[in-house]
């Protein structure tokens, strides 16, 4: 990946809608050029698809939080697979230092919220879970 390549990553990431054309002149490359960056960027799978970040105002209606959690051992794969099939489940990392797990939760209310967390800590190999809700978002610079 060299420059031209981070920079079209770049431009896309905060406007995923942005022609070729419009990429090509903000880039002073060709469109041909541009697109042929694209599709070897999407082949290689630097670019996974084009998607939209929803807004304060849509995200505003979620109450969002973070689970750290303790897994047995050996029972990563059992508790992994029980979390994907939980909705409010959007994302899973794996971790190191005290916990095994951080997960990030959106739920549409707090009773909605309390019994994604009674899901979660009633999985087996889940040992024990320490949630933080998410107050206010003051930097956001995911791609």
């Amino acid at each position: 990946m060299d420059d031209l390549d981070r920079n079209i990553l770049a431009q896309l990431s905060g406007d995923a809608r942005m022609s070729v054309a419009v990429l090509a002149r903000r880039l002073r490359v060709a469109r041909s050029t541009v697109q042929a960056r694209l599709e070897r960027l999407e082949t290689t799978g630097a670019i996974a698809g084009y998607t939209l970040r929803l807004g304060e105002t849509a995200r505003a209606a979620r109450i969002r939080a973070t689970v750290l959690l303790a897994i047995e051992p050996r029972a990563q794969a059992a508790v992994l697979s029980r979390l994907k099939t939980i909705p409010q489940v959007e994302r899973i990392h794996t971790t190191s230092g005290r916990v095994d797990m951080l997960l990030l939760l959106a739920a549409e209310s707090t009773s909605d919220l309390d019994d994604t967390l009674d899901r979660i800590g009633a999985v087996e190999g889940v040992r024990s879970s320490e949630s933080l809700i998410h107050l206010s978002t003051k930097l956001d610079r995911a791609v």
